[in-house]
C-alpha cells in the first residue's frame, strides 16, 4: 500500500498530536522492539518513534528498517523522530483512521 501525498500529509496533522512510545536506542532494531511497534500499530494505526543520539542508526535507517517488519509505511521522519502508519486488522476498530481518498479528475 503505497500512500499518496495528501495521505500523507493528512497522517502527518494526525501525528503531531501523538506521543513518542517507540524508542530505538543503542541496541537498535531486535525482536522486542518489532514486537512492540507491531502491538502499537495495531491498537493505534499511528505511531511514533525515536531514535537516540547514542544509536548506531539515523532515525531515516530506523523506519526504514522497521518499516518492512512491521508491514507498515513511513509517514515522515524529521530530526530524531518518525512516523508509522498500518491501517489495523481490526474490523471492531471505533476510531480507525480513514484516509482521504485522491479524487479522479474527470477526462475531458
Amino acid at each position: 500500500m503505497e500512500l499518496t501525498s495528501k495521505q500523507r500529509a493528512q497522517l502527518r496533522g494526525l501525528a503531531n498530536n501523538i506521543d513518542t512510545i517507540l524508542i530505538v536506542g543503542k541496541e537498535g532494531i531486535g525482536d522486542n522492539l518489532v514486537k512492540q511497534a507491531n502491538d502499537a500499530l495495531e491498537a493505534r494505526e499511528l505511531i511514533k518513534g525515536r531514535v537516540l543520539e547514542n544509536s548506531l542508526l539515523s532515525p531515516r535507517e530506523a523506519a526504514e528498517e522497521l518499516a518492512p517488519l512491521t508491514r507498515s509505511e513511513i509517514v515522515q521522519v524529521i530530526g530524531t523522530k518518525f512516523v508509522l502508519y498500518r491501517p489495523s486488522h481490526k474490523k471492531d476498530k471505533k476510531d480507525k483512521i480513514v484516509l482521504v481518498q485522491e479524487k479522479k479528475r474527470p477526462k475531458g
